[in-house]
């Protein structure tokens, strides 16, 4: 069975800087032989958790929307890539509001104690982050990055590498910066080679 790579895009510019970088990553993870889907989280038509807690019982989650086949789909991944913008120190809301709703990945793992990914795949599963920032002021990355390492952890495909690009504000343009471009391909090319 090929590997998969859920690309997930949180910025809502569509063709922007972020998904220039998300692209080139992308190339990089095909270039191995890797399939990877790609999903615009800001597209999508998704509630927000609303903390019902069903899923502290079972394996679903109450909502039925478009995150039930997106549930699945994590499930039977064997790597992510996140590309994200930094806004207000942290990640956009739509894609914030998408990683609060693997509650039901955190239940079944930190409450009921049987994670949907079991210790093996663990091993084999990798997330890749990539971000941009507007300003160049230290830590900037810092939020963005802790809710990136949460996520990786609660859906057992923990953070093994980034490319992060700030002083977006100046830069403007992310093809004037070659060597991101290429690192954005680059860490996609190693993704793919481990996974597969």
């Amino acid at each position: 069975m090929p590997k998969t790579v859920i690309a997930l895009l949180g910025s809502p510019i569509l063709e922007g800087n972020t998904a220039r970088l998300l692209d080139e990553a992308i190339r990089g993870v095909e270039e191995e032989g890797v399939r990877v889907e790609k999903i615009e989280v800001a597209q999508m038509d998704v509630l927000p958790c609303m903390e019902f807690f069903q899923c502290k019982e079972s394996d679903t989650c109450l909502i039925e929307d478009e995150m039930t086949e997106v549930f699945r789909k994590f499930r039977k991944m064997d790597g992510l890539i996140v590309a994200t913008p930094v806004m207000t120190m942290g990640v956009p809301g739509r894609l914030k509001s998408f990683i609060d709703r693997f509650q039901v990945f955190y239940m079944a793992k930190y409450h009921r104690g049987k994670s949907f990914i079991s210790p093996e795949r663990r091993k084999e599963r990798r997330m890749l982050f990539i971000s941009i920032a507007g300003m160049s002021i230290p830590n900037v990355f810092d939020g963005v990055r802790t809710t990136m390492q949460a996520f990786g952890e609660i859906i057992d495909c923990p953070l093994w590498a980034e490319v992060l690009q700030n002083d977006m504000d100046t830069v403007q343009d992310i093809t004037t910066r070659p060597e991101v471009m290429e690192a954005a391909y680059q860490k996609g090319r190693e993704l793919g080679r481990l996974l597969r």
